[in-house]
């Protein structure tokens, strides 16, 4: 975890290095739903490597934003879920979400009607 001297000054940027990689939202997006194991992420974030999920679990597991259970069994099991800190992003990925939507919605129909229009 981070010491409070090792954050930017800036809260937007404290958020950025947290959470501002693409696999880390695309990870919180899918911990939003349900708790996943790490073969379930690994299969449906299509293009992320075993090494990058790692890194990316074990950072967020240490900055507090999701939560590691290892449940004795055999094979052990071991499920991935948003920590009580990490639940408090739903607000900035339903956000992303919604202005997501409305750019795919509203701009890029623009975008193409532009493109397609026969230039005299």
């Amino acid at each position: 975890m981070l010491t409070k001297e090792e954050l930017p000054a800036c809260p937007v940027a404290t958020t950025v290095q947290l959470i501002g990689s693409k696999w880390k939202l695309l990870i919180i997006r899918n911990l939003l739903m349900r708790p996943w194991r790490f073969n379930e992420l690994r299969r449906d974030l299509e293009g992320i490597s075993q090494k990058v999920l790692t890194d990316s679990l074990r950072a967020m597991e240490e900055d507090g934003i999701i939560t590691r259970t290892v449940y004795p069994e055999v094979p052990p099991r071991v499920e991935y879920a948003l920590s009580p800190l990490g639940e408090s992003m739903r607000p900035i990925l339903d956000a992303m979400e919604a202005w997501g939507s409305n750019y795919k919605e509203k701009i890029l129909p623009e975008m193409n009607n532009s493109k397609q229009q026969p230039i005299m």
